[in-house]
């Protein structure tokens, strides 16, 4: 039987993942450590911004129609009744032939109508008891921002399931936002599967290998805003297998494996999600790398059997878990990101039936044109390209090879966004 999986298109398995899975648990934080998280609740206007009439200048606030004719050949002459920085209120009504000078940011009296910029002013004595030469008309509203103008009370601002990023945090704060609920970081276990592994400090010896999918993928999870936790090295034993997952499922809200997935005598985790109390979604994709991929569900959450491969395991992740953590998260917006560009490669191998993910770097052509390159050598157990690849070239199933200039679909690591 594990030479007659189906093989399963990678959005129809990843819209199996996603259809499974709702939001997880949410908790509350202070708002100076809720970047990067998702909303839980969503935010609306409870005031008007501005909540008062604010002078977008340094200059004086007036009567715009007082300033008629203007010129610096022809000035109106006004009295200087006070000063108003920013935080303070002028406690008076401007009166005819009256201004008030006026700082960036800071409330319009009553009775004025206009600010004119200190450039059309000469000032002849400055503060109160002054006066002030006014070179330019002024338009009625010139340079006050009205009550409501960028913001107006009872808007919807931010929707549950938005990332808060620099811009969201700034709403956050304007509406008092002090405490912030959201969902919760998923916690991961992560095992390596195999008896030819070392730990990282341990010497090499012959046929064996050290863990480092562990750790990429540690990296992966975190950078996705998880908390992981490396649970260990799982030898080629099933027993010893499902007795660790099971466990671990019990105590987490995902767990990943890496290796054991393939069709060898000692790949041990297909008989593992083929032979519990779990709910087996796929455990072959029509991709390459990572195509003998699994995953399966048990109790409401996800196990994740990606290849031991380090190219493979990373390309699963990226295709997989990552839109699903994102929506454990309780993000809207999980989709892979893929964009059009250039292919910028003399000939790229295409797969007669399976779609190809090829590590490669982005660049951005003189006239503005997307390009996307193959990095290093394409191979499912090679991991030095992946320290410089910043995508993954989409290779469609065909004959031929792509060559120069071929438009592709190009999906961002990390979870970014063109």
């Amino acid at each position: 039987m594990k030479f007659q999986r189906t093989a399963l298109q990678v959005e129809e398995a990843a819209a199996r993942i996603l259809e499974r899975l709702q939001p997880g648990r949410t908790e509350t934080v202070p708002l100076a450590e809720a970047w990067n998280r998702y909303l839980a609740e969503p935010l609306a206007a409870d005031q008007p911004v501005p909540h008062f009439r604010r002078s977008g200048m340094d200059g004086y606030a007036l009567r715009a129609e007082e300033t008629a004719g203007a010129s610096e050949d022809s000035p109106v002459r006004l009295a200087v009744t006070g000063i108003i920085p920013c935080g303070s209120i002028y406690d008076r009504r401007l009166e005819p032939g009256q201004a008030v000078r006026i700082m960036t940011g800071a409330a319009v009296p009553d009775g004025a109508d206009a600010v004119v910029r200190l450039e059309d002013t000469l000032p002849e004595e400055e503060g109160e008891g002054g006066a002030v030469s006014i070179l330019r008309s002024a338009k009625t509203g010139a340079n006050i921002s009205e009550i409501g103008l960028e913001i107006v009370q009872g808007e919807k601002l931010l929707e549950p399931g938005r990332r808060i990023g620099p811009g969201e945090a700034a709403l956050l704060a304007m509406f008092g936002a002090a405490q912030v609920k959201v969902y919760a970081r998923p916690r991961v276990a992560v095992f390596a599967t195999g008896s030819e592994l070392l730990a990282v400090e341990e010497p090499l010896a012959p046929g064996k290998i050290r863990n480092s999918n562990s750790y990429m993928l540690l990296a992966q999870l975190r950078e996705a805003g998880c908390e992981p936790v490396l649970a260990g090295a799982i030898p080629d034993e099933l027993e010893l297998a499902r007795q660790a997952v099971t466990a671990a499922m019990d105590d987490y809200d995902m767990v990943i494996t890496t290796g054991g997935v393939s069709v060898g005598d000692y790949d041990i985790l297909y008989d593992l999600t083929t032979g519990w109390d779990g709910e087996l979604l796929f455990n072959k994709l029509a991709m390459r790398p990572g195509s003998p991929t699994t995953a399966s569900i048990r109790r409401g959450k996800l196990l994740f059997a990606l290849s031991g491969n380090p190219a493979a395991c990373f390309v699963g992740f990226e295709l997989l878990v990552r839109p699903a953590l994102r929506k454990l998260m309780g993000g809207v917006d999980v989709g892979l990101g893929a964009f059009p560009a250039r292919l910028k490669a003399d000939r790229l191998k295409t797969d007669a039936k399976f779609t190809r993910f090829v590590r490669g770097v982005r660049t951005v052509g003189p006239e503005g044109q997307l390009w996307a390159a193959p990095v290093g050598v394409d191979a499912s157990s090679i991991t030095v390209s992946l320290r410089d690849a910043d995508c993954l070239i989409v290779v469609p199933p065909g004959d031929a090879p792509l060559v120069q200039e071929t438009l592709v679909r190009v999906i961002p690591l990390g979870g970014s966004r063109l």
